[in-house]
């Protein structure tokens, strides 16, 4: 015969870490993308229940963004101190560095979470797609922030511009992340690496 305390037990939600649980729905959707995670996907994958997942976390679009928050945070951490580098030849090497490090280093799932989402999301998850696009938006600026400050500095040869400067070297950061995802070797993006930094302006 059942007791009622067993029965209590049986009937109380299941305790889990909510770190960890958002650990677990960071590699989901890197892995796939927005549209691509299911949430039966990121429920087994996070070890809860769906009513945990929406009491925990709202909604499938409330969970992604937080999973960007630590994406940013805990994945993205070089990029912020990357520009605190001395030199302007330093930042980009910090930068590309920190992206070869970052898709080829660990476990972790290879290309960029924010350019799998924002390709692979359809007109039905918009607000996604423009809120991938303004964390990108507030990255770039800084960068061009402290390209600008280097061109004022007299760190770049005259004729450059910080912006187109800074547009090149985030799309080769970002095809680094898709050649990645193709099975591209560490080796092979080391040679980019060194290729963008050969060439890299200087005065």
């Amino acid at each position: 015969m059942k007791s009622a305390a067993d029965t209590v037990a049986r009937g109380r939600p299941r305790e889990f870490d909510p770190d960890e649980a958002l650990s677990a729905a960071l590699t989901v959707f890197w892995e796939k993308g927005y549209e691509g995670a299911s949430l039966t996907e990121l429920t087994q994958a996070m070890g809860i229940t769906k009513p945990s997942l929406y009491a925990c976390f709202g909604n499938k679009e409330a969970l992604f963004q937080k999973a960007l928050d630590l994406y940013e945070r805990d994945k993205l951490c070089y990029m912020r101190s990357a520009l605190q580098e001395p030199t302007v030849r330093g930042v980009a090497e910090r930068l590309l560095r920190g992206t070869l490090d970052i898709q080829t280093g660990g476990d972790d799932p290879r290309a960029c979470l924010g350019v799998i989402s924002m390709v692979a999301c359809t007109t039905q998850a918009d607000s996604i797609k423009a809120d991938v696009l303004a964390r990108r938006a507030s990255s770039d600026r800084a960068l061009i922030e402290r390209l600008e400050r280097a061109a004022q500095e007299g760190e770049l040869p005259p004729g450059v511009e910080p912006a187109a400067l800074a547009s090149y070297l985030s799309a080769v950061m970002q095809g680094m992340g898709v050649q990645a995802s193709a099975g591209t070797t560490r080796a092979q993006l080391e040679q980019i690496v060194e290729t963008t930094l050969a060439i890299w302006p200087t005065k």
